[in-house]
């Protein structure tokens, strides 16, 4: 059976670059829905977000009209000339739209005048007029008075409020109690650019106004009204833009105020002041280039969210088939492994069998065959033994089943055992050492043996016939025992020095071609750890391999 690349990582790998390729389209895709969507949200942010700004512009205005405006009815119509004008700086001060006031010092009464509204007995006039703002002369703060007759007209300022009071008392009805609202609706007049406000009387006066219409009362009474009159100029109303991002430029233009020159490279909208401004208009407008920034501002999160989003397909992808592949060299080693186990196994078990069959059908065997028969019988045994030993204790110790005992033994010794045994089983097999630096260690005299032999068999194995020696160096050094395993073997090629300490790995090679469990040097590898210690490995193709060892000193 073969697990040629045609057949399973290729497909594999085409499968996943699909994949891909498709999300890499849906990502290209979603990048520009996101722009796209991005570029809408902030269009209809520019068409939406002019109340706001309209809101916060007016806020003066409002709070003019609802807070200040009442003041004057604080005064009961006992307002005076000085007084008003210190009332009209405080206006100025706080409100610059207000430009100028005029201040009618009115009275209402039963006797007819000559300036200002007579309805039935009800009669309604100025007294004095002033006029109160900034730009207005000292010479021309009076505007008119009763002695001094001077040429004014009083208006239609006065006029078309006085017939709105005139109506309110003519539909009053005097069993009710009208409403805040409902009677600053009827003392207010609100008109282009202009407010006039008349100061409340009291619901008694009011009561005696209505009587005033239809009959002269006795004595006839005298009231007093103030009346202003603010004129209003919307080019001072300070613009608030709270979206500076969004509107670049923000203008008050009058309502029938159309641009001479539009492109499609700009952006505009308009919303109508309320009120008095009602004859203009906020303009909006902002460069698409302006935009752009407000536009990226919304896009790099939405694009970062799906980069996030396509990373982790990827990263999906990747993983799945790196799994799809290790799963793939996995069933692949386990399946040199079962076989190369199985050749291993199948060797002696076939000697052991024909051995058997010799013995059992021969007449009669001489002493010679006995003992060769019982030779070859006992090898094989060994073979077994040995195969089912190093399996049994890589498990235990990957599973950490068996204790490390400590055992004190003579490094000379020890290698010297080692040397002889190899020497005897192999005696092709050149083999020296050396020991400096100390005579005794503590260790695990079993699982030392095991790595001595494993890695002497691998330099034995894997040397050319002129070429199979080892040297086997044992040094103290900064309190760490350090052995070094040096052959002149074929090497190990670079590019798999990090994959040989891996169950089941084998170099393909002319030395592995009878077949290779591929546990020696990973159990080597587990050994070192095991006892506490680090293994490394440096090699040179065709010149030699040296493993290095170091293990803790009688700790």
């Amino acid at each position: 059976m073969t697990l040629g690349k045609k057949g399973g990582y290729r497909k594999n790998f085409l499968l996943i670059l699909t994949f891909i390729g498709l999300m890499s389209v849906l990502f290209l895709l979603s990048l520009g829905l996101a722009y796209r969507f991005s570029t809408k949200y902030v269009e209809n942010d520019f068409a939406s977000e002019k109340v706001n700004v309209l809101e916060q512009s007016i806020k003066p205005y409002n709070d003019f009209f609802q807070k200040k405006l009442p003041e004057v009815s604080y005064y009961n119509g006992y307002l005076d000339s000085a007084t008003a004008s210190h009332f009209v700086d405080t206006v100025q001060l706080e409100y610059p739209f207000v430009s100028k006031v005029i201040f009618y010092d009115s009275e209402v009464g039963n006797t007819p005048v000559s300036d200002g509204l007579n309805i039935g007995k009800f009669s309604f006039g100025p007294k004095n007029i002033y006029q109160f703002g900034s730009l207005v002369p000292n010479d021309s703060i009076q505007l008119f008075s009763r002695k001094n007759k001077r040429s004014f007209v009083v208006g239609d300022d006065f006029n078309a409020l006085a017939l709105k009071l005139v109506s309110y008392l003519e539909s009053l009805d005097t069993t009710h109690v009208p409403s805040q609202d409902e009677l600053f609706s009827a003392f207010s007049n609100v008109r282009s650019n202009k407010i006039t406000y008349l100061n409340i009387p009291r619901i008694e006066d009011l009561k005696i106004y209505k009587e005033m219409i239809r009959k002269n009362l006795d004595p006839k009474p005298v009231y007093q009204q103030d009346m202003l009159s603010f004129q209003l100029d919307p080019y001072k109303i300070k613009i608030i833009n709270s979206r500076p991002k969004l509107y670049q430029f923000i203008k008050i233009q009058p309502l029938t105020y159309d641009p001479l020159e539009t492109s499609e490279a700009y952006l505009s909208t308009e919303i109508t002041l309320p009120g008095p401004f009602s004859d203009f208009k906020l303009y909006f407008m902002s460069s698409k280039s302006f935009l752009d920034k407000e536009i990226r501002s919304y896009f790099w999160p939405i694009a970062l969210a799906i980069l996030v989003f396509y990373s982790i397909l990827v990263l999906v992808a990747f993983l799945i088939y790196r799994n799809l592949n290790i799963n793939q060299k996995m069933f692949k080693l386990q399946y040199d492994f079962v076989n190369n186990l199985t050749h291993e196994f199948k060797t002696p078990v076939s000697v052991i069998k024909i051995a058997g069959n010799n013995i059992k059908s021969a007449a009669s065997l001489t002493e010679r065959e006995l003992g060769m028969y019982g030779r070859i019988l006992d090898e094989e045994a060994d073979k077994l033994n040995g195969l089912m030993n190093k399996l049994l204790a890589f498990t235990q110790i990957e599973n950490k089943a068996i204790e490390l005992n400590r055992d004190e033994i003579n490094v000379h010794d020890f290698i010297e055992s080692t040397v002889e045994s190899h020497r005897l089983k192999h005696p092709d097999f050149n083999l020296s050492y050396e020991v400096s630096g100390f005579k005794t260690f503590i260790t695990d005299p079993v699982l030392l043996g095991s790595l001595f032999d494993n890695l002497a068999e691998n330099a034995y194995k894997y040397s050319p016939a002129e070429r199979k020696k080892l040297h086997i160096s044992a040094r103290l050094i900064k309190g760490k025992v350090v052995f070094r395993f040096t052959d002149q073997g074929i090497g190990i090629p670079a590019s798999e020095i990090n994959n040989i300490f891996k169950k089941f790995f084998r170099i393909q090679n002319q030395y592995n071609q009878n077949g290779s469990v591929g546990l020696g040097l990973a159990f080597c590898k587990e050994l070192v750890n095991f006892m506490k210690g680090e293994i490394t490995v440096k090699s040179r193709v065709n010149k030699g391999t040296e493993f290095k060892i170091v293990l803790p000193y009688n700790d």
